[in-house]
């Protein structure tokens, strides 16, 4: 998991890229307005996007989707009663971003009455494109849109004695385009079209008591999910391959997705002043109900018309069970002992039918469906110890304990026979660490951590590792800079493969404002991974091969703000994300195959291009300036530019520059 988390920071740094707007500073007094039993504060900032893109329009969509037009940069309003005592409310709260034309809205409500009732309100709408570029040439698109709105209704939110109501629903719809191969593994693939229909709906209730210091919060909830999506193609299509003899003339296909999930949640908890607990306990009882229902029309490799049938029907359950307590206690002034217990079982079993059927020959083929039980079990303890003034202790144990089982149904001699399976895995870890403050301002923490696992789960997985982490931190004034290391070596070898990552991580960050107006920011960090696996499938034989892979993830930023005459605020920072790779100028990655076929080993080296190293860079400097007309009135400019540049494949198809900008008045009226 370590390792997929790493690989993805690429991705997740272009999506972490803040926009410039809207503006961050306040306009109209800060005290409000009063009216009759009431004090106002509110604004609303009003003003045009502008985008200029050179390069693929669809990865830029992918990554940021700004475009131009007027909208609703951001607002906020606050109405308070002065003196707690409102008539049907004591606060009112709304705070809005980008309504109107952003692809990223969002608005937030508050409304309470003291010792009454609290209500918020989150709602916010994401407009997700995905060219699908790099895949599929280009056949697998989406372009939807996703809605979430929360509601939370608490009555009597200061008593000792809460009620909770709850809603939540997530919707996503829109046009999206993906392929299927027909009619066998040798066929062709088609691009379909799907109109995306998905929604989850989610209702609580719920209570808190607090009896003789003891807390007890127990909430229920259902939580509903369905997929109505359909997938369709009318008219001749020759596929992807248009000079072999499979084509197809018509698919209609409906797969109906519909679940329940009602669960429990309980917690107790209580703090005293040298021993405190929490006990958590929840279960879900998910059940989920499919349909899957598919005619295709065509030609087949042999241009023979084909007329295939494919339903899969049937209902799942997955019951799953957690529970976990808690303990923190204080021996004395200088020691203190935690400890974590926990336990997990979920369970998934049911009765689905696999049913395809050719209509030309009449040929059917059946297959049942299996079931797979995961149970798991950790406890934590961990201990801390003052030895001295500057100088804290720390250490602890960690014990993990997973059962995989599962039933494979197969027919054998017109009976169906069920054959079960079981893995277990065993994991050991042990910390230690110090924490320090040789100097005023100065900290300073190192720890350690090794773990051994007998049998983990997949080849990829932790089992024997260790980790070292530092960190140290400086404070004076308005002066802070901190450094941080972090190191995580894994090695995992089993029967048919083997496994092993090193990442190191190095970052370095300050911040300082030698003046009252003025301020600086800065940060630098190294990420470093590679990885070699082996690779065993079976093409004619049982293959085994090796790969590597290998990622130096530079990342640099710079801000700077200035307020200048009172009257004119300048924010400008750059940001640089950039892989380099294993640093060649030419990105190759060598595989080593052995086959063994008929006992006779023969052993080959392939050179693939870009498959072991994915190099790129992303930038995007940036600058605001608000400027402060009257005391009610700001305006506001702002400009960023966004390049991203990979070098991992040549022509580089999602190379982007983009250019953005906006302009606003703040108002408060």
């Amino acid at each position: 998991m370590r390792n997929i988390l790493i690989t993805l920071l690429i991705p997740s740094a272009l999506l972490a890229q803040r926009t410039v707007a809207p503006t961050t500073e306040d306009v109209g007094n800060p005290r409000g307005q009063n009216t009759p039993g009431y004090n106002i504060t509110n604004s609303v900032e009003l003003g045009y996007r502008w985008r200029a893109v050179d390069g693929n329009y669809g990865a830029y969509r992918s990554d940021i989707n700004f475009g131009n037009g007027i909208r609703v940069l951001g607002s906020q309003l606050r109405v308070q009663s002065k003196e707690g005592h409102g008539w049907l409310f004591d606060e009112l709260t709304l705070n809005t971003q980008g309504l109107g034309n952003d692809p990223y809205q969002s608005a937030m409500l508050r409304l309470e009455k003291n010792g009454i009732y609290r209500y918020d309100l989150s709602w916010r709408l994401n407009e997700y494109f995905n060219p699908g570029l790099t895949i599929a040439n280009g056949l697998h698109r989406m372009d939807t849109r996703r809605r979430f709105q929360d509601h939370d209704f608490i009555l009597f939110p200061q008593s000792k004695f809460r009620l909770f109501a709850g809603y939540s629903r997530n919707s996503q719809d829109g046009p999206a385009l993906i392929t299927v191969q027909q009619f066998d593994s040798r066929g062709d693939e088609f691009p379909l079209f799907m109109d995306v229909k998905r929604q989850r709906n989610e209702y609580r209730l719920g209570g808190e008591a607090e009896i003789s210091g003891f807390k007890l919060n127990i909430l229920h909830g259902w939580d509903n999910f369905k997929d109505d999506t359909p997938i369709r193609l009318n008219g001749q299509n020759p596929g992807a391959n248009p000079t072999d003899t499979v084509t197809l003339s018509a698919l209609q296909r409906g797969e109906p997705y519909h679940g329940n999930s009602p669960y429990w949640r309980a917690v107790i908890f209580r703090n005293l002043k040298r021993f405190g607990f929490n006990a958590r306990y929840s279960n879900v009882s998910g059940r989920r109900d499919f349909r899957f229902d598919e005619l295709a029309l065509g030609t087949g490799r042999f241009s023979a018309e084909t007329n295939r049938q494919i339903a899969i029907f049937g209902s799942g359950r997955r019951p799953v069970t957690n529970a976990s307590l808690n303990l923190n206690m204080l021996p004395s002034n200088k020691l203190t002992v935690t400890s974590h217990t926990s336990f997990n079982n979920t369970r998934m079993d049911g009765n689905g039918t696999y049913v395809e059927t050719l209509n030309s020959n009449k040929n059917d083929s059946i297959l049942n469906f299996q079931s797979l039980g995961i149970k798991s079990a950790q406890t934590l303890t961990d201990v801390s110890y003052a030895a001295a003034k500057p100088v804290v202790l720390y250490g602890g144990y960690h014990y993990s304990w997973r059962e995989i089982s599962s039933i494979d149904g197969s027919v054998f001699g017109g009976q169906l026979d069920a054959i079960r399976y079981t893995q277990q895995n065993q994991l050991h870890s042990a910390l230690a660490g110090l924490r320090l403050r040789p100097l005023p301002g100065l900290s300073v923490q190192l720890d350690a951590e090794i773990g051994r696992a007998d049998r983990p789960i997949y080849p990829i997985s932790d089992r024997n590792y260790h980790a070292l982490n530092g960190r140290v931190q400086y404070k004076r004034k308005s002066l802070t800079l901190t450094a941080l290391t972090r190191t995580f070596y894994n090695t995992n070898s089993v029967s048919l493969t083997s496994h092993s990552s090193r990442s190191r991580q190095y970052s370095y960050d300050a911040s300082w404002s030698p003046q009252s107006w003025l301020s600086f920011d800065a940060g630098y960090s190294k990420l470093h991974l590679d990885t070699l696996s082996g690779i065993a499938y079976f093409a004619g034989g049982l293959v085994n091969g090796t790969s590597s892979y290998v990622s130096n993830l530079h990342s640099g930023n710079l801000g700077v703000r200035a307020h200048f005459l009172k009257r004119a605020d300048l924010f400008a920072g750059y940001s640089i994300i950039r892989d380099t790779g294993d640093g060649l100028p030419s990105y190759f990655g060598i595989v080593t195959f052995t086959t063994n076929i008929g006992g006779v080993l023969s052993t080959t080296r392939q050179a693939v291009s870009s498959a072991q190293v994915f190099p790129l860079s992303y930038q995007s400097p940036q600058a605001r300036l608000s400027l402060k007309l009257t005391s009610r009135l700001r305006w506001n400019a702002g400009y960023q530019f966004y390049a991203y540049h990979e070098e991992f494949f040549i022509p580089a198809y999602q190379n982007y520059r983009a250019h953005t900008g906006y302009t606003s008045l703040l108002w408060s009226f």
